[in-house]
C-alpha cells in the first residue's frame, strides 16, 4: 500500500494507462499545466491543453474515440458540461449504438463538483443524474484514493463514454492505494460499513459523512451498513437489494438536489424489488433544490451533514417516530 491524495491518484492512474497503452492521450483545460509531469514524460502531443471551449474539446475527443484513440479529457467544473452536452450525450453516448456495434466510443471525460472550495454556483453544481438519464454512457463518482485510481484505469480501458465526476472537496484528502495495477471494476458497489438495522446508501464526499454517521449510531445501539455505490452507472443493484433485505431499512444520502436524483432511483429499485422486506418508509436525504451557495458556511449548511444523517436514520429506525427534526431541511425528508 502506498498513501496519496486523491489528485496523485489521478495522477498514477494516468501515468500507468499512458504507459500502457500508446493510444491513451489527455487534453483539455489545462491539463498540461495541471500535470507537467505527464507532459515531461510523454510529451505534448499526448498531453496537451486546450482553450476554454468545451464543445470543441469534448467533439474532438469524441472523433479521436471512434478513430482508433483512448482521449481522457478534463472540463475541469462539472457545470461547465453544459457545453458539450451534444458532443457527449448526443454524439459519444449513442454513436456505438447508432452504429451497430461498428464503432466504439473509449473516451473519459473528467469534471470537478460538488461544494467543500466555494467556488460559487456556477462552478458548483451536482449534474450527475443528467448523464446517468443518458443513454450509452457510464457514470462514476468514487470516494477514495484507492477507488479514484482503479476506477479511473477502468474507466480509460471500458470501450464506451464515462463521465468521470471528482467531488472537489476529495482532491487533497489521503488514503492507502494498492501497488501494482490496481483496477475497480465499472459498476460494482463497495459495502464501507457492515451493520445489521438499516442500510445507507451514499457515494463521492457524503460517503464520508455517513461513516460518520454511523459511528455515532452504534454509540446509540443502532447498526448502520454503509454502501458506497463507486458507480452510478452502471449501477450495483444486487448489493443494495441484498443490504436492504438485510436489514429492512433504507436512507439514501447524496449531495446533488433530491427531484429527480439518483436517490429517487435507488428508491424505485427497492420499492419494486424488496417492498416486501422493508420495515419503515425509504428516505432521502439531500442537497436542497437551490443553487450553491458560495458562502463557506453557507455551503455547509446546504450540504447533508452527519448529524443530520444519524437523525434521518435514528427516524427510520424508530427512535424518532413523530415531529418534525430541525436539522432536516422538510423536503429533503419526504421519501
Amino acid at each position: 500500500m502506498n498513501k496519496m491524495t486523491v489528485n496523485e491518484a489521478i495522477g498514477q492512474a494516468l501515468a500507468e494507462e499512458m504507459r500502457r497503452d500508446p493510444r491513451v492521450l489527455m487534453f483539455g483545460e489545462g491539463v498540461a499545466t495541471k500535470r507537467p509531469e505527464l507532459v515531461t514524460e510523454f510529451g505534448a502531443k499526448r498531453v496537451r491543453n486546450t482553450p476554454l471551449a468545451e464543445g470543441i474539446i469534448a467533439g474532438t475527443a469524441a472523433g479521436a474515440a471512434a478513430t482508433g484513440l483512448r482521449p481522457v479529457i478534463d472540463l475541469l467544473f462539472a457545470p461547465f458540461l453544459c457545453f458539450a452536452m451534444d458532443e457527449i450525450v448526443n454524439s459519444a453516448g449513442k454513436l456505438r449504438y447508432m452504429s451497430g456495434g461498428q464503432f466504439e466510443f473509449p473516451m473519459v471525460v473528467m469534471a470537478m463538483t460538488g461544494a467543500g472550495w466555494t467556488v460559487g454556483a456556477q462552478h458548483n453544481h451536482n449534474l450527475e443524474a443528467w448523464f446517468v438519464h443518458s443513454p450509452g454512457l457510464k457514470v462514476v463518482m468514487p470516494s477514495n484514493a484507492a477507488d479514484f485510481k482503479g476506477l479511473l484505469k477502468a474507466a480509460i480501458r471500458d470501450d464506451n463514454p464515462v463521465l468521470f465526476f471528482t467531488d472537489l472537496a476529495l482532491g487533497y484528502t489521503p488514503g492507502e492505494v494498492p501497488e501494482g495495477d490496481h483496477i475497480v471494476p465499472l459498476g460494482k458497489a463497495a459495502i464501507a460499513r457492515e451493520g445489521r438495522d438499516i442500510t445507507i446508501v451514499s457515494y463521492a464526499k457524503m460517503v464520508g459523512s455517513c461513516l460518520q454517521a454511523a459511528d455515532a449510531l452504534a454509540a446509540q445501539g443502532i447498526s448502520a451498513e454503509v454502501i458506497d455505490l463507486r458507480s452510478l452507472k452502471p449501477l450495483d443493484e444486487e448489493t443494495i437489494l441484498r443490504s436492504v433485505r438485510k436489514t429492512g431499512r433504507l436512507l439514501v444520502v447524496h449531495e446533488a438536489s433530491r427531484m429527480c436524483g439518483v436517490g429517487a432511483e435507488i428508491s424505485a429499485l427497492v420499492t419494486e424489488q424488496a417492498f416486501d422486506a422493508l420495515k419503515a418508509p425509504i428516505l432521502r436525504l439531500t442537497g436542497p433544490d437551490a443553487p450553491a451557495p458560495s458562502s463557506y458556511p453557507l455551503e455547509q449548511a446546504y450540504l447533508p451533514q452527519p448529524d443530520a444523517i444519524a437523525a434521518a436514520a435514528r427516524r427510520i429506525a424508530g427512535h424518532v417516530r413523530t415531529g418534525p427534526l430541525h436539522v432536516i431541511p422538510a423536503d429533503a425528508m419526504t421519501a
